[in-house]
């Protein structure tokens, strides 16, 4: 398939959305005398309602795509702006998230072509044809603000951690470490199947990470929002609830994002062998079915 065109002024018009949006959140902020936890969700939801706005605008539901990794950034932010003292338990997590967000927002940005309803992301279209008449609430509650609460959900450790600010372990600093592991997965997960598409590849990609799963880059978010949980469990035992946040993630891909890819692939020729002979997530050998 031929590639669409590149708008050149893409990403000004994307920062000023962005930009928008993070006003209004910031704004909430300032208004809400509730709560920080609370107040922040409300300005994160208020943040997504600006940046729904525009989605309708330009008819492209895509515009809401670098919210997942640009929201847990402008929180991080915020929070490190208005902490008090940064204890290595402070700076572990903070630095984790910075690192994770600033790679997946590049990925986008590899990727993001325009706002022309080509360029919309597959999923995004495909919802639009099956929900018809239904598609603006299912692009709002279900495009936009389901993905917001889920992220939103996966931060409340940091922000616990922060304000918290508790005495360091080793178990901090091996979640840590696994973090920046799995920030590494996905990245190179990504490279690989960038290389792939440029090359022109077709069928299936077996290569690198890809050889025995399916979903690389998925298994590395996961992981990844895992580790940020169970790093803060590991020096506040009582944040043991925080751990909703990796739950929630992890059905969101297993029950969502993962049957969609994997319909999207059927359509390929072999997909059913190339199914029973690689494994969903983990990287691990699975024995190949007699053809």
């Amino acid at each position: 398939m031929e590639a669409t065109k590149k708008e050149p002024f893409r990403f000004p018009i994307m920062i000023c959305i962005y930009l928008a949006a993070i006003a209004v959140g910031v704004f909430v902020m300032y208004l809400l005398p509730l709560a920080e936890w609370l107040s922040l969700l409300i300005a994160d939801v208020a943040a997504t309602i600006v940046v729904f706005a525009f989605s309708l605008v330009f008819r492209n539901a895509s515009v809401y795509d670098p919210y997942w990794s640009v929201q847990p950034i402008v929180i991080v932010i915020w929070l490190a702006c208005t902490q008090r003292n940064f204890p290595v338990t402070v700076i572990l997590p903070m630095v984790a998230v910075l690192l994770w967000g600033v790679r997946l927002t590049a990925n986008w940005a590899y990727t993001f072509r325009g706002f022309a309803s080509e360029n919309q992301d597959w999923r995004y279209t495909m919802l639009a044809e099956k929900t018809g008449g239904y598609y603006v609430a299912v692009n709002f509650f279900g495009i936009h603000l389901v993905p917001t609460l889920v992220v939103y959900a996966c931060m409340l450790p940091v922000l616990f951690t922060f304000r918290s600010a508790p005495a360091f372990n080793a178990g901090c600093a091996v979640f840590f470490a696994l973090a920046v592991l799995a920030v590494g997965l996905e990245t190179l997960a990504d490279c690989t199947m960038h290389s792939f598409h440029k090359k022109g590849g077709e069928g299936f990609l077996r290569k690198g990470v890809w050889k025995y799963s399916r979903h690389p880059n998925y298994l590395g978010e996961i992981s990844f929002w895992w580790c940020i949980a169970l790093g803060t469990v590991c020096i506040v035992p009582s944040l043991w609830w925080t751990c909703l946040g990796a739950l929630l993630n992890t059905l969101l891909f297993l029950f969502a994002s993962i049957p969609m890819a994997d319909r999207h692939q059927a359509r390929k020729p072999g997909f059913d062998l190339y199914k029973k002979s690689t494994r969903m997530l983990l990287p691990l050998y699975k024995k190949q079915p007699k053809q």
